[in-house]
């Protein structure tokens, strides 16, 4: 629970351990598509009536899936909230799915999958780039599922899904607001706390084989306009290595944090070869984690000589590495960017619940900015050359469909 009564106003996330890498094979995004059938109905609602409830009583509501978990979320006035706990706990273990529910649902799914994917030649590039990337994990399936996949999951599936998963004992509740602890525990106990535990199956011990060679996608389509270029490393995840994701989270700041980074520094504004350009670290995953590099050429540059750039960055960081002050600052600013993530009820809740839907603890969240004051350059250093400096890289291109001369 997060105690905030600067306002009447609540937030409830339920997040399910259950993500895309938990799905059987040949049924890839099934998370995704129970996820949008969970607004169906119960023995207890009509479908849909879930959603109306929660507009008749003024909230807001949404749900998402990621990779590792899946998360269903309110927004409501503090006094509606033995209202929402009621229909959440609900639909915990009284789901009822007709034919009639699933096969419009699916054209849905089908048709985000066209908006998001299939029609997105970046999210086309990342999608094969993903699949090269991994070599072993279920992290190289992409979330809303392959479609032919998608096309064949049955009714069956999904209830075999959801009865397998969804329990009290495989959930986090996380409720955020205007509230005090009795109250909430005393609710969480009426509507969660009688439903029956389940007993979840093991879990496979994903193991991502090391990385020895380099490997290169290049995507042409019709719709590019404007090139892109992407370079991916696999790194240790919080789980795995939790010292050495804070590192490369400092170092995502100083490479890749905003238009002051050294990145957007010397690509885009001192050598004027990209429009954009950046890096980012993805560590807070039951998985491996993942360092991104991106950037877009400027008109009149090419996909070449932006990839010169960034490989010469890439080979100075392992070189010359990051300085103290650096750190210092790159810290400073990750230490004031936690605490205006505080300034509200979601964005809380929500990095309290992915972070325990993964593993880490209450704890862990807490004392994550004051844990980062302990990072020194040497440790940064340290992670870019154990994750720059060997071989297993993925670089994605993705070019217009019009061969061009590219350097």
């Amino acid at each position: 629970m997060i105690s905030n009564h600067r306002a009447p106003l609540v937030t409830q996330l339920v997040m399910y351990k259950v993500g895309a890498m938990d799905e059987p094979p040949g049924q890839t995004g099934i998370a995704h598509f129970l996820e949008h059938l969970m607004f169906k109905g119960t023995k207890n609602l009509a479908p849909g009536e879930f959603s109306k409830i929660v507009a008749r009583n003024g909230g807001q509501e949404n749900a998402f899936t990621s990779r590792d978990y899946t998360g269903y979320h309110q927004s409501f006035s503090s006094d509606r909230l033995e209202i929402m706990m009621q229909i959440e706990s609900d639909r915990m273990c009284n789901l009822t799915l007709t034919q009639d529910d699933i096969e419009p649902e699916r054209q849905v799914v089908l048709e985000e999958r066209n908006t998001r994917v299939e029609n997105n030649p970046s999210a086309l590039l990342s999608e094969e780039v993903n699949a090269a990337f991994y070599l072993n994990h279920p992290y190289r399936r992409p979330i809303i599922g392959w479609r032919h996949e998608i096309e064949s999951i049955s009714r069956s599936n999904l209830l075999a899904f959801y009865n397998k998963w969804y329990a009290p004992n495989n959930a986090i509740l996380v409720i955020a607001g205007d509230v005090n602890a009795s109250d909430v525990l005393g609710l969480a106990k009426k509507y969660y706390g009688g439903i029956p535990s389940k007993k979840l199956p093991q879990r496979v011990k994903w193991v991502e084989p090391r990385h020895k060679s380099d490997r290169r996608i290049t995507l042409r389509h019709k719709q590019v306009r404007q090139p892109q270029w992407l370079k991916k490393f696999i790194t240790p995840g919080v789980m795995q290595d939790a010292s050495s994701a804070r590192a490369l989270e400092i170092l995502s700041e100083i490479i890749g944090g905003g238009t002051s980074s050294r990145i957007y520094q010397s690509i885009v504004v001192e050598q004027k070869i990209a429009a954009s350009a950046g890096a980012w670290y993805d560590g807070e995953t039951r998985g491996p984690g993942v360092f991104s590099f991106f950037a877009t050429p400027l008109p009149g540059k090419s996909i070449l000589d932006v990839e010169r750039a960034m490989e010469k960055l890439i080979l100075d960081l392992i070189e010359k590495g990051v300085s103290e002050e650096e750190v210092s600052m790159a810290v400073t600013r990750l230490q004031d960017a936690a605490i205006f993530a505080r300034d509200g009820l979601y964005g809380p809740a929500v990095i309290l619940g992915r972070a325990l839907a993964i593993g880490l603890s209450a704890d862990y969240v807490e004392q994550w900015p004051q844990r980062l004051t302990s990072v020194t350059n040497d440790d940064v250093n340290r992670v870019i050359r154990m994750v720059f400096g060997r071989p297993g890289s993925v670089t994605g291109l993705l070019l217009s469909e019009k061969r061009v001369r590219q350097d």
